[in-house]
């Protein structure tokens, strides 16, 4: 199904509202939306793409997710869900049976379900033994390759807890979905995202990886900061991003408009509506489990201003922050991003939802 992500009416700036926050934690760039089930209500880019250049950011400008990826690539589990391909339920030992017999035992029964819920019993360390960024960055052969090889190595170190017993923060579970989506469909996970996702909502900005063109400012840079206090550029390139091994959990990026137009995709079928899934689907692949709060690419809390249950998560490959909270009872997101990572850029992030909370909702309360 095509389907196409309107705002009811031109959305109103939020510019005024981002720049004393951009300005007063020293990002180099900042920007934010208000979504609905309805469309974009209000977005802004304040700030520069590069710190200490002067070329500005734009609406267009994409900028990177990070673990807001995982979100995404639940929702292509869940249309393979839909599609009989998949079953919530499906262990390892059927979802791979290529590597069942190479995997530890205990890993064979850990389903899908399991994954989607950080439940798998994987170690939160994103680099097997003996391996690191470096190394992993260098695999032989495609990055479909190269995440099969990474499969093998996960599936090879033995789980921390035993399955389903523990949530733990991994991103081998999201990175193995990926796998399990490529080998079931023989397609690279940026090929299969892009045509099932992106081009049926018309995220004309997603792309992968660190945003810009070597030796350009034509897209915002990444930063850390420096020990001066100041925002230091970090040069787009091949070693400038997570390796293609965990992409599915987190190398996704985008402009904040498209980012939007996932988010009202959810928030439509959160409301019963059906899209590119059916609201069925999408609303199951959001109920946790009993005892857990996370699901599908969200942790799931209670916030008085989002009416009760509210669905957050945020996303930094330590160069770039973005943080998302998703009030269905509301009709309600807010979706905030900035060029930079660390502690300050997490603050800043949370300072901006906290705005927009309170300027659109009314509510004194901050998000956390």
């Amino acid at each position: 199904m095509n389907q196409t992500i309107m705002a009811v009416s031109p959305p109103s700036s939020l510019n005024s509202l981002l720049t004393p926050i951009q300005t007063q934690y020293n990002l180099p760039a900042l920007a934010g939306c208000i979504v609905t089930s309805k469309g974009l209500i209000a977005v802004g880019a304040v700030g520069m793409r590069k710190f200490g250049s002067d070329v500005p950011v734009t609406l267009n400008d994409p900028f990177h997710l990070g673990s807001d990826t995982k979100a995404m690539t639940a929702f292509l589990v869940a249309l393979l869900v839909e599609q009989g391909k998949l079953q919530w339920d499906t262990p390892l030992s059927k979802a791979l049976p290529q590597l069942a017999a190479q995997m530890q035992p205990d890993y064979r029964r850990v389903t899908i379900r399991m994954l989607l819920e950080h439940r798998s019993g994987f170690s939160a360390e994103s680099w097997p033994p003996g391996q690191t960024f470096q190394s992993l960055h260098h695999l032989p052969g495609t990055p479909m390759k190269q995440r099969l090889a990474y499969a093998r190595m996960i599936l090879a170190d033995p789980p921390v807890n035993p399955p389903d017993t523990t949530f733990l923060y991994s991103n081998r579970n999201y990175a193995l979905l990926g796998v399990i989506l490529e080998q079931l469909t023989h397609t690279p996970w940026e090929k299969l995202i892009t045509d099932k996702l992106f081009h049926p909502l018309h995220m004309t900005t997603a792309g992968f990886g660190a945003m810009g063109t070597v030796g350009k400012i034509d897209a915002p840079w990444q930063h850390v900061f420096g020990s001066d206090g100041k925002p230091d550029p970090i040069p787009p390139g091949p070693l400038s991003d997570n390796p293609d091994v965990i992409a599915p959990a987190g190398k996704v990026h985008c402009s904040v408009e498209d980012w939007a137009k996932f988010i009202q995709c959810v928030l439509r079928g959160m409301e019963g509506r059906n899209g590119l899934l059916q609201a069925t689907t999408l609303q199951r692949l959001l109920a946790p489990s009993p005892g857990s709060n996370y699901a599908g690419g969200w942790l799931i809390t209670d916030r008085p201003w989002g009416g009760g249950r509210v669905y957050t998560h945020a996303g930094s490959n330590t160069m770039n922050f973005c943080v998302a909270w998703v009030a269905p009872k509301r009709d309600f997101a807010v979706l905030i991003a900035t060029n930079i990572g660390g502690d300050r850029a997490a603050e800043a992030c949370d300072a901006a939802a906290s705005t927009l909370i309170r300027f659109y909702l009314g509510s004194p309360t901050a998000p956390k």
